[in-house]
């Protein structure tokens, strides 16, 4: 069960980049897929997280209205479309299965695989 994120690159702010999430091993329509990211020195931050049994997405706030998590069951890929790009969105983005708890607005994520470098800088 392997998840691969790909997509990333160099974009100036307020550029947008679309990432793709493809799984081998394992159908992704029937999981909770989501993306996270990483920037150097920093803690792992959850993005999105988006339900298998309703296609609802929970969003981070600091990406929210920015970014859309989007799937296609046909292609067994995941996609997250990033607009308006800030330099603060620089990081590795992963794509794993989540959980997103309403009570705390908290996610947790499995093992995110290979990550893509996504970076933000004019």
């Amino acid at each position: 069960v392997q998840l691969q994120a790909s997509g990333g690159g160099l974009v100036q702010p307020g550029g947008s980049l679309r990432l793709s999430c493809t799984a081998s091993g394992f159908t992704l329509d029937y999981y909770t897929i989501g993306w996270f990211r990483q920037a150097p020195g920093k803690e792992r931050e959850g993005v999105s997280c988006t339900s298998s049994s309703d296609g609802s997405t929970n969003y981070a706030d600091s990406v929210k209205g920015r970014f859309a998590a989007s799937r296609d069951n046909a292609k067994n890929t995941v996609y997250l479309q990033m607009d308006s790009l800030k330099p603060e969105d620089t990081a590795v983005y992963y794509c794993a299965i989540c959980h997103y708890s309403d009570y705390d607005g908290s996610f947790d994520f499995g093992s995110g695989g290979q990550g893509t470098q996504v970076t933000v800088s004019s």
